[in-house]
């Protein structure tokens, strides 16, 4: 059985996968940038730092910044605070611009399972999501009656950015929101599955047992996505047959 992907990172392993590009990096800078709270790993149960690839991501944009822009922290700072709203910081001190989204993290090309477990902290109006997206006002409407579309709080995610993306693009060949119900229908089927294996799993006791529930929901989750694509795949081959 293949061994899961491990969805974090130690500090030291940061440190070395930083280290090629800025060489002056130190487990105590790491920490300085934390305690300035330009990131913030979680913790394991006894204290130790784990970071996530978007925390590498984000402690990368700070060290260019420093390096390549001289940019004090505290406007680094403020920068990652609109990369954290799914904007990016204009060159020119206007409204930031629609910060690209990110490909989706893939291991011999199928989807990593740590991919299902970081929360899109992306957040966007829904002028922002209409702009960014291609969507109209209609269209969107309409996805949301169906529910293949949410409103988080005041504002939209990644995920219902990627949607309506997607939607969007689909719509190019002809297909309308009302076709993509079964869609939305599979996905909670397969939802419901994923919660019924990890619920013995939550009601454990133990410092562990709420993290292979997690790592658990992960793989199960990417494994799901491999066997839909397959079955994709399969059947469009017959048709081709």
């Amino acid at each position: 059985m293949a061994v899961p992907a491990r969805a974090y990172l130690s500090i030291g392993e940061v440190l070395n996968r930083l280290r090629p590009d800025f060489a002056d990096i130190t487990i105590s800078k790491i920490r300085f940038l934390e305690s300035e709270g330009l990131i913030e790993p979680q913790r394991t149960p006894s204290g130790y730092r784990k970071f996530t690839t978007s925390d590498l991501e984000r402690l990368r944009y700070v060290l260019l910044a420093q390096r390549d822009q001289y940019l004090p922290l505290k406007v680094i700072k403020d920068n990652l605070d609109a990369i954290d709203r799914g904007l990016v910081p204009a060159a020119t001190g206007s409204v930031p611009a629609p910060r690209p989204t990110l490909g989706l993290a893939t291991i011999d090309g199928e989807m990593a399972p740590s991919t299902f477990g970081e929360v899109s902290e992306m957040r966007l109006s829904r002028d922002e999501l209409l702009k960014n997206s291609g969507l109209k006002e209609d269209q969107l409407v309409e996805l949301e009656g169906y529910g293949l579309i949410t409103i988080r709080g005041r504002h939209y995610d990644g995920d219902a950015l990627a949607i309506a993306k997607a939607v969007t693009e689909m719509a190019g060949f002809g297909i309308e929101a009302r076709h993509l119900r079964s869609f939305k229908s599979a996905a909670d089927r397969e939802i419901g599955l994923i919660e019924q294996v990890i619920t013995p799993l939550t009601r454990q006791k133990g410092a562990d047992s709420k993290a292979r529930a997690e790592e658990v929901q992960k793989e199960i989750a990417s494994l799901s996505i491999r066997l839909h694509a397959a079955l994709v795949r399969g059947g469009l081959h017959r048709l081709r047959s």
